[in-house]
């Protein structure tokens, strides 16, 4: 098993990053924000797993051992396979994520792309009291103080509660912002908005839903 991969970043996409090896160049699938930060020719360390189905051989990888650690959690569950428990932890971090089955709070994963209420429910009974580590590290922690140290978050999240408030879905709402973000919109709260709208509309007229 590969447990983890060290290189330059030959090239990087959505949701994904090519990493140099020993003159191979190595795809590794990584949560959104991951491949939107990752510059060709930076050093890139990732805590990899290794996922087999009998016709593809998929390496998904993370920054932290929490991040890796949850993603195991995440695919343990009946209905989520890897794509969406990369979606999960594209959305969320490992500690708002201990924090949401700690308070047995299914709403933070319905707004991931493709989890559904059913799944959101079975991710918060299936991994209730599999993050005890995380939730003692995140205790002591202000719940808000993510967002306060984070003002593109706080855009982000106004953003996308201010579509769900003009008739957008939650699920499309989050992703059209995160879809912007990672394109590179402008991180005030107008730009933002424009851009998910814009993504939104689009889609819209070419009957794609997000």
């Amino acid at each position: 098993m590969i447990a983890s991969i060290r290189g330059p970043v030959l090239a990087s996409g959505a949701g994904h990053v090519v990493v140099g090896v020993g003159g191979i160049g190595v795809r590794v699938e990584v949560p959104s924000g991951r491949a939107a930060q990752a510059s060709v020719g930076d050093e890139a360390e990732l805590r990899t797993s290794l996922v087999v189905r009998e016709d593809s051989l998929t390496l998904f990888g993370f920054a932290t051992q929490d991040e890796l650690d949850v993603f195991g959690h995440l695919i343990a569950v009946s209905g989520v396979g890897p794509r969406s428990a990369l979606g999960v932890l594209s959305a969320l971090s490992p500690i708002e994520i201990a924090r949401a089955v700690s308070a047995e709070d299914e709403k933070p994963f319905r707004k991931v792309s493709g989890i559904g209420p059913k799944t959101a429910k079975l991710i918060v009974v299936s991994l209730a009291g599999k993050l005890s580590a995380l939730e003692l590290t995140g205790a002591g922690a202000d719940p808000g103080a993510n967002d306060a140290a984070d003002p593109a978050a706080r855009v982000a999240d106004a953003v996308r509660d201010g579509l769900v408030g003009l008739g957008w879905g939650e699920a499309e709402a989050h992703r059209a912002v995160q879809d912007a973000r990672d394109a590179g919109a402008p991180a005030d709260h107008a730009g933002l908005l424009r851009a998910a709208l814009s993504l939104l509309q689009s889609t819209k007229k070419t009957g794609i839903r997000l």
